[in-house]
């Protein structure tokens, strides 16, 4: 297994056990390497969001959405990453945010 690969399932580990800030370093550490690795972006989205820094939840989202424009389930992600963010912060732009990746996600998938 590559080194990526190891560090992403230490960090997933991680935060299957609700050491999230553990896991956070461990995605950054991965990221580190390659920025491009999408699923620790999706996966920072998630425990992000679990530690309440929504704002740098939804950056992983998006960071997610342009490193795959074209796969539906990252703008899903994003959606929800942003239902979550507008949850806890009640602020406006995250529920927008949400309704546009919607949109691009059910567009992606031809509905």
């Amino acid at each position: 297994m590559s080194n990526l690969g190891a560090l992403y399932n230490e960090a997933e580990s991680l935060k299957d056990d609700g050491k999230f800030e553990e896991a956070i370093a461990k995605l950054k550490e991965l990221l580190e390497q390659d920025d491009t690795h999408v699923l620790s972006h999706l996966a920072l989205a998630v425990v992000l969001g679990k530690v309440n820094n929504h704002d740098d939840a939804v950056k992983h989202a998006q960071r997610a959405c342009e490193l795959e424009p074209t796969e539906a389930f990252n703008f899903t992600a994003l959606s929800v990453t942003s239902q979550r963010a507008w949850a806890g912060t009640q602020r406006q732009e995250y529920i927008q945010l949400a309704e546009d990746a919607m949109a691009r996600a059910h567009m992606l998938q031809g509905q």
